[in-house]
């Protein structure tokens, strides 16, 4: 069974979508956007640019309701059966205070209803943004509060890998006393250190990217269990310099990954088109099996 096990709300609007928006809004697309939907690989930055022109956007219920249909419509062509969906009400609500939090737990309500109806499970992991320190983490803590919608499955920190994950794990640990799982972008911008690091001193379950992990790293992962969402379109764009792709490494040191699709709005891909890159890479039929049975069996969106 193939989930879409990473996919981020602001990175999930359709590009059609986004044209009639500019359109009607008299925006401009940034160069960053336009490179990415070509194709290109660009800078981190060039990229958390276009993410947060995208995030701008879903400042209505309605225009989060459509973030979550696309993921929906994503999910369901490429015969995924749900998707834990990645979200920043801290960016959303409270520094662009765009949209209020009712507004935007109302679209993803109004879309998880509408992906259920399409056979699909789906689920909500909040997003804290790792560089602006763990006072974001417990601000974004502090927004949501202590009565979570029942689809808020985790949390999470992403952004740029700035800030050492054992400075989070007071964030984390105040997560978990909510009924929250815990997970963390690691080895993605920052170094492969980050990754056991995140897992040792941070507390983290689950680990986003963890490209930069070395060997013995993933023999750890693979000893601990803990699983690995991996990106392939996202990371051919973000993480060009990773060559060739470890997850073929990963998984034959027995890691537990499973596929996502990161941003497909930004960098266009769906859970078809990360098993044909996962399968270019040289796994084998057995491999990719094991790809779709850690998909399911880690999903948080299955355990809700």
């Amino acid at each position: 069974m193939l989930i879409d096990r990473h996919t981020h709300l602001e990175g999930a609007l359709d590009p059609a979508w986004v044209l009639l928006e500019c359109a009607r809004r008299g925006l401009s697309l940034p160069e960053s956007l336009r490179r990415l939907w070509r194709g290109e690989a660009v800078p981190f930055e060039a990229f958390i640019e276009a993410f947060l022109f995208g995030s701008r956007l879903l400042d209505s219920k309605e225009a989060v309701l459509e973030a979550v249909r696309a993921v929906t419509r994503r999910t369901a062509d490429a015969g995924g059966r749900g998707f834990d969906l990645w979200l920043s009400p801290g960016f959303l609500v409270a520094h662009l205070k765009q949209i209020s939090l009712e507004e935007l737990w109302l679209g993803v309500e109004a879309g998880f209803a509408e992906a259920r109806a399409r056979g699909l499970a789906a689920c909500v992991v909040l997003d804290a943004v790792n560089n602006l320190g763990p006072a974001n983490g417990h601000a974004l803590l502090d927004l949501v509060g202590q009565e979570l919608p029942l689809f808020v499955a985790g949390f999470s920190t992403g952004g740029l890998e700035r800030v050492p994950f054992r400075e989070w794990a007071p964030v984390f640990d105040r997560a978990r006393t909510l009924g929250l799982r815990v997970a963390a972008h690691a080895g993605e911008n920052g170094p492969g250190a980050n990754v056991r690091e995140a897992v040792l001193e941070g507390g983290v379950s689950r680990i986003v990217h963890g490209l930069r992990a070395d060997q013995a790293t993933f023999d750890f992962l693979a000893e601990r269990r803990i699983p690995v969402d991996v990106c392939p379109a996202s990371n051919r764009a973000l993480a060009a310099d990773v060559d060739p792709h470890p997850l073929p490494r990963m998984l034959r040191a027995g890691v537990r990954c499973a596929l996502g699709t990161d941003d497909p709005g930004l960098i266009p891909c769906d859970l078809a088109t990360e098993a044909q890159a996962a399968e270019a890479m040289g796994l084998t039929p057995d491999e990719l099996q094991r790809l779709q049975l850690f998909s399911a069996e880690d999903a948080w969106c299955l355990q809700i």
